[in-house]
């Protein structure tokens, strides 16, 4: 099993249906809540026009790119809505102790 696991944010840190983002080296990335308290992981930026997604609208689970309104799944990657066609890369998470921490090696 791969250990690559790092600490992101405090899980109270993003607000259900909501989206935050985080930057780890010179990757960003967008964590998002659901209603349910579950928790995903993107890469952070629209493969159309390399964008942050962070200031995109959530909603159910999706991720609305704020600047040309292509569409994401976040629990998948999978484009929805052009302009976007080439899907989001998806990270592994975990909440332990109120910390939600992604595994970039996976």
């Amino acid at each position: 099993m791969n250990e690559n696991w790092i600490e992101a944010c405090a899980a109270d840190a993003v607000e259900r249906d909501d989206v935050t983002r985080f930057d780890h080296g010179d990757q960003t990335f967008c964590i998002y809540r659901t209603a349910a308290d579950r928790y995903y992981a993107t890469a952070g930026h629209c493969t159309h026009a390399k964008v942050h997604l962070a200031g995109g609208f959530v909603m159910d689970n999706i991720i609305e790119c704020p600047k040309h309104n292509g569409r994401f799944d976040f629990t998948t990657g999978q484009a929805k809505g052009p302009p976007a066609c080439i899907d989001l890369k998806t990270y592994p998470v975990k909440v332990e102790a109120g910390k939600v921490f992604l595994n970039l090696g996976a």
